[in-house]
């Protein structure tokens, strides 16, 4: 065990934020946390950290301990950073002892060298200090500084900026580089996908599916949590239930949990029902009185469960359309995507190439500022364009635009949908909103001032009534809450028509896509999977490109060993030295070969659904990927040195 919450508590203002959170976190634990917003688990990390104190009403509540071998590293917003160092020094502080160590191993080095008669103990406190700065990985400071800096999308040209210099985002980048160097055997992260690219996302969840300590991880990203952690902790109405598995595992178990908390709390209600039934007619009556106060005091006694608040709240939405297009919906041919006009005009990507069939549903993606959304509108005419674009007939378009600028910011919600659908009845409107989530006073407020969340169930309710068959849709779940993301992922699932849109949420593309349209500014290419999918064949051609690479260094390392032949001495020594060099050559060569089709053997395997879906199983063979590359690379590097 690494860290024990037990009956914590936590009130602001009056309202208690968390009520009774028992929380057990052991060695190998991944753990997310999930909830709505204010709900209180950033609070819960930082009760946990010390930052702030729980609220104790007795000596056994609030109680935080922590092990004696525990280290927590903690990631908060733009925090633990020296705006003053540079990036370089920022990160060797954390190896700031084995500087020390290796400082002193130096002097010690020169006492012997100087004096072939100092005493053992300068022989023995060397020896102690190799011993101990080789075990804690010392000789590899700067290749793990480089490796995680790196990854996280800092060059070696940035390594001496000032910290000051940089934007949030990027000092937030910093700060989860520093803690994974520090390496604490609790690893706290609060948010840590914000501010990340795509491809530092992917090489953080890589890093953290391998991390050695425990892993305790507040985020919104739900693909995240999917690839990184084995248990979720649910916060809601201030009180933590946690699941056994990853995210879509527990959305399931959370399900079936409130099903069976809905079942118990009507059961109940039945139950109290019929006891104060059975009391207001009994309880008059002198022959039953005695039975009526009985009943009385039992009903006393109940504790009274909660209503699942989720079932009460729960958006529900469904698409659905009167008129079936024919089969070959959609086809575009050397479609460009500029933007400007004149002089000014920009070319971002060009000859988009693809074709659709009814029913099929299209994800696209692509870097920020590669037109995503500029193609959208292109593929419905709304902005001009080079290249062909053909629908087929019956194609009925339901059209959702990104921050939803399509409302009227002064008309009230009601009156936006009276606005397109006036046959319609209050009553029907209020209903319909109802069922997005949008209910009570809400409906009179004008869609300028309501949240984007609720701007985009607006939208939401509008493409129900347009009955489209092809719904395009840019970031749908952009400012939606976690109830109403799996709501829409749900009808979106639901929906049988076609479905284009773009997203940089990868569980929606995951769980939506058939197909991934990736736009790149060097050229487009059709996925024909999800997103899964999408990651297996770009990850397999990296892995091919690096092949390539290993080959050239191979192919060096024997050029560099023929010319080296070519000047040797041909000495009996020599040439038994020769021939030990040459033999040794020889097998390095033989044992790169087994490994790396070992290797390949690996990574094919882990694309099986028996590999990645078996955590335990799937962390072995990553660990064993590792292994294997570092092994690579080792003897490419003896195989240099000997040529």
């Amino acid at each position: 065990m690494l860290a024990n919450l037990i009956n914590i508590n936590k009130y602001y203002n009056g309202r208690q934020i968390l009520k009774n959170i028992n929380l057990t976190i052991d060695e190998k634990d991944r753990i997310g946390i999930v909830g709505v917003n204010g709900c209180g688990k950033t609070t819960l990390l930082r009760i946990l950290t010390g930052k702030e104190l729980p609220d104790r009403t007795t000596e056994k509540d609030g109680i935080v301990s922590l092990a004696a071998k525990t280290s927590i590293g903690y990631l908060e917003q733009m925090s633990g950073l020296d705006r003053e160092s540079t990036v370089i020094d920022e990160m060797k502080g954390v190896f700031s002892e084995l500087d020390s160590v290796m400082e002193r191993m130096k002097i010690l080095e020169r006492q012997m060298n100087e004096n072939s008669d100092v005493s053992n103990d300068v022989a023995d406190e060397y020896s102690r200090l190799a011993a101990y700065y080789e075990a804690n990985d010392g000789y590899n400071i700067n290749v793990k500084i480089k490796t995680i800096l790196n990854g996280l999308g800092f060059t070696e040209k940035e390594y001496q900026r000032t910290i000051s210099g940089f934007s949030g985002g990027e000092k937030t980048r910093l700060a989860i580089a520093k803690l994974l160097l520090e390496e604490p055997n609790l690893l706290i992260l609060d948010e840590p996908t914000n501010h990340l690219d795509f491809k530092t996302v992917l090489w953080l969840e890589d890093y953290l599916k391998d991390y050695k300590g425990a892993l305790l991880i507040v985020s919104h990203d739900r693909y995240f949590l999917d690839k990184v952690v084995t248990s979720v902790c649910d916060i809601e109405l201030g009180r933590l239930n946690r699941y056994k598995g990853n995210y879509t595992a527990f959305t399931m178990l959370k399900r079936e949990d409130v099903k069976r908390k809905q079942k118990e709390y009507d059961a109940q209600q039945r139950e109290i029902a019929k006891l104060e039934d059975y009391i207001a007619k009994n309880k008059v009556r002198a022959s039953t009185a005695a039975m009526a106060k009985s009943r009385e005091k039992a009903l006393d006694k109940i504790e009274v469960l909660e209503k699942p608040v989720e079932v009460a709240n729960q958006p529900h939405l469904h698409f659905e359309y009167a008129v079936t297009p024919p089969f070959d919906l959609l086809s575009v041919k050397d479609v460009d995507i500029t933007v400007g006009e004149g002089s000014g005009k920009k070319l971002l990507a060009e000859h988009i190439s693809f074709e659709l069939k009814r029913g099929e549903k299209l994800g696209i993606i692509g870097e920020n500022g590669i037109g995503k959304s500029t193609f959208l509108k292109i593929l419905q005419n709304i902005l001009p364009h080079n290249g062909k674009i053909k629908w087929t007939s019956n194609v009925r378009i339901s059209y959702f635009e990104q921050e939803s600028a399509n409302l009227d910011p002064y008309n009230t919600v009601i009156d936006e949908l009276h606005k397109h659908y006036p046959i319609l009845t209050d009553l029907d409107i209020r209903s319909l909103l109802g069922s997005v989530g949008i209910k009570g006073e809400n409906v009179f407020k004008e869609t300028g001032v309501i949240s984007g969340g609720e701007r985009a169930k607006v939208c939401f309710a509008l493409m129900m009534l347009e009955k489209g068959n092809v719904l395009i849709l840019d970031e749908p779940t952009n400012h939606l809450d976690l109830m109403s993301k799996e709501a829409i992922e749900q009808a979106l699932d639901e929906f049988d028509g076609t479905v284009i849109f773009v997203s940089h949420d990868r569980y929606l593309l995951n769980r939506i896509s058939e197909k991934i349209l990736e736009i790149r500014s060097d050229g487009t290419e059709i996925f024909n999977g999800n997103f899964d999918y999408y990651l297996s064949v770009t990850k397999k051609r990296e892995q091919e490109q690096q092949q390539i690479l290993d080959a050239e260094k191979f192919e060096k390392a024997h050029a560099a060993a023929r010319e080296k032949n070519a000047r040797a001495y041909k000495s009996k020594e020599q040439r038994a030295i020769e021939a030990k060099r040459r033999s040794r050559l020889n097998e390095l060569e033989n044992l790169i070969g087994e490994n790396e089709a070992l290797l390949d053997k690996i990574q094919n395997e882990i694309s099986k659904e028996e590999i990645y879906s078996d955590f335990e199983l799937m962390n072995e063979k990553c660990a064993e990927i590792e292994r294997l590359k570092k092994d690579i690379d080792s003897m490419f590097e003896e195989m240099i040195e000997l040529s």
